[in-house]
């Protein structure tokens, strides 16, 4: 897909045969200490369907910053938060929730709690699991995160997933390679926009992906080169990446 404008992108939409085209966002919002009204004008402007953060609110009032960062962005909380020691999840009304789950990861001692916020939402005629991750900083614990990680999808029981995060490593790295056994790397698929992704005012390494299970069809997915840059350097430390999906009807 040559154009790199979100306005271009395909809307959110329930085909014929019951299958969803879906935007989907990932990004690390940086505990929300930075600019919360430029934060929300970024989700906005992406008019995402599904929202998977890293690094939500987890200590004092968290539900509260969290409540007014999805009413901001025209969004609804669907799971996360402290509760997942950071991931969470946003969606649109579009989305009828099943299920949802937060999850703790194994601490090692010395170490920053990771987990992982989780759901299971149907969109038109689309079942879809979903799991938000922000993997370790130390590669040996990356590496079994990402195994549990692949563990959790398949506990969902859903015939379609989509896993996005920051994953804390550059493609190739051990974690990242053991997630795209199982799971597809938007970017490497479907390449738009940019790919970089942190540090916002220059950005000069991939950390952040979407991925998903094989059937999940990557229209695009990349970081939007159209947004406002002041905003994006105000709101946090990361770039969003921003994809489209279809996934079949089931």
């Amino acid at each position: 897909m040559a154009t790199s404008a979100i306005s271009e992108l395909p809307n959110s939409r329930t085909e014929p045969d019951g299958s969803a085209i879906v935007r989907v966002l990932s990004y690390n919002v940086r505990s929300m200490r930075d600019d919360e009204d430029a934060l929300a004008r970024v989700i906005r402007a992406c008019a995402p369907d599904l929202v998977f953060l890293q690094e939500a609110p987890r200590f004092f009032r968290w539900r509260k910053h969290a409540a007014r960062l999805a009413a901001r962005s025209e969004l609804v909380i669907l799971s996360g938060g402290a509760t997942a020691a950071g991931p969470m999840l946003l969606c649109s009304l579009r989305a009828t929730v099943e299920h949802t789950e937060d999850v703790l990861l194994p601490l090692t001692p010395g170490r920053h709690r990771r987990g992982l916020a989780t759901a299971v939402v149907r969109l038109g005629g689309a079942r879809l699991g979903l799991v938000s991750c922000h993997l370790s900083l130390y590669a040996d614990e990356r590496h079994a995160q990402a195994g549990l990680l692949l563990d959790r999808v398949a506990a969902l029981g859903t015939p379609y997933a989509i896993v996005a995060g920051d994953l804390n490593e550059r493609p190739g790295g051990r974690a990242w390679t053991r997630l795209t056994t199982r799971l597809r790397d938007g970017h490497a698929v479907a390449p738009w926009g940019s790919a970089p992704t942190w540090p916002a005012p220059a950005p000069d390494r991939r950390i952040d992906a979407i991925l998903a299970t094989p059937g999940v069809d990557f229209l695009s997915c990349g970081v939007p080169t159209d947004l406002d840059p002041s905003d994006l350097h105000k709101a946090t430390d990361h770039l969003p990446v921003l994809a489209v999906v279809r996934v079949p009807s089931s």
